[in-house]
């Protein structure tokens, strides 16, 4: 038996000088960088909201101003912007389909909203695409039963708002991402 707990803390030993040895590597994402290159967060600052081009008074042009007052939070915090360096620019479509039907009415007691956005991040200073890319939601809420209209449209104005939110966050993660990777 002495042997089995030789080997465990031969095991033991060197799992744990491997992870002193890579401790020096990490680096918070937030930290100040001692080589002069700006934060993450003022490289965050310098993303300019393009307004989203959507219908005025649609269901999708409320959802855009949604999304870009929420990633606008999460980038800038409760400060506004720097002088912009990037740009970035959306285009949205959604789709709602029914998931489950009451057997008794044929109307849908499940149904998923479907979001997605469509991005570019685009350097102002040449005008080139840095980067590019698509990322959705899909949320499904209950309807409550024929007789509970108003129900039924909060059901869904609740989901649009949840979808907005996973995008905006989807969103602020590729973007600290690629700024902190400096891609």
């Amino acid at each position: 038996m002495s042997w089995f707990n030789a080997r465990i803390a031969a095991r033991l030993t060197v799992i744990a000088t491997l992870a002193a040895l890579t401790a020096g590597c990490f680096q918070p994402m937030y930290a100040e960088r001692k080589d002069g290159t700006p934060a993450l967060r003022e490289k965050l600052m310098g993303v300019e909201l393009a307004p989203v081009n959507l219908p005025t008074a649609s269901r999708e042009a409320r959802l855009g101003v949604e999304i870009r007052n929420a990633l606008a939070f999460k980038l800038y915090g409760n400060a506004t912007g720097l002088p912009p360096t990037h740009r970035l620019e959306l285009r949205l479509t959604s789709n709602r389909s029914s998931l489950l039907l009451d057997p008794a009415t044929a109307l849908p007691s499940i149904e998923s909203y479907n979001l997605n956005a469509n991005y570019r991040l685009i350097e102002i200073a040449t005008g080139k695409t840095v980067m590019s890319g698509n990322t959705f939601s899909r949320v499904s809420y209950d309807t409550p039963g024929s007789y509970q209209r108003f129900a039924r449209a909060r059901a869904f104005r609740d989901a649009e708002d949840r979808a907005a939110q996973e995008i905006a966050e989807n969103l602020n993660s590729r973007l600290m991402s690629f700024f902190y990777a400096g891609i």
